[in-house]
């Protein structure tokens, strides 16, 4: 199985894909692809425990980077429903299992920060984003491309 970086162009953090192949760059296939044929795809734990699944993919437009996958967990029918907005750089695409892995438990997304459909949080606000950044262990993005590390959003 072989891991490749899914962003080779970039300065950023990236997000990672793993795979049994390099990616064919003849077409849409895991290194270029359109937003939302990520929406809905499951997110999986270390141990492959399912954690939900990606229902938005957030843009950093100015900067044009992906900055968050907004993850949905729990709830039934949409009912009871908790989000995160998980850093871009903490997934890695697996191929294989067509789905997103995140390097935590369920424990520790249950424990994360998070916001229902209704009470979304300002992902502009510099300290909201480093706050998220660092419970994911995730560099932040808007970091790798300055030498200041101001956000300005």
């Amino acid at each position: 199985m072989n891991v490749y970086e899914l962003d080779h162009h970039s300065s950023g953090p990236r997000a990672a894909i793993v795979g049994n192949s390099e990616p064919d760059s003849s077409g849409p296939g895991p290194v270029i692809m359109a937003a939302d044929t990520l929406e809905g795809n499951l997110v999986l734990g270390p141990g492959g425990d399912k954690l939900g699944k990606i229902n938005h993919i957030m843009l950093d437009v100015p900067r044009g980077q992906i900055a968050y996958a907004v993850l949905s967990f729990g709830g039934f029918l949409g009912v009871g429903t908790k989000l995160f907005a998980v850093p871009w750089s903490a997934l890695t695409l697996d191929t294989v299992r067509k789905s997103f892995v995140l390097g935590i438990d369920k424990e520790r997304l249950e424990a994360a920060p998070g916001f229902d459909q209704n009470h979304w949080p300002s992902m502009a606000d510099p300290q909201w984003a480093t706050s998220i950044h660092e419970y994911y262990g995730a560099p932040p993005y808007w970091k790798a491309d300055r030498h200041d590390g101001e956000l300005d959003l």
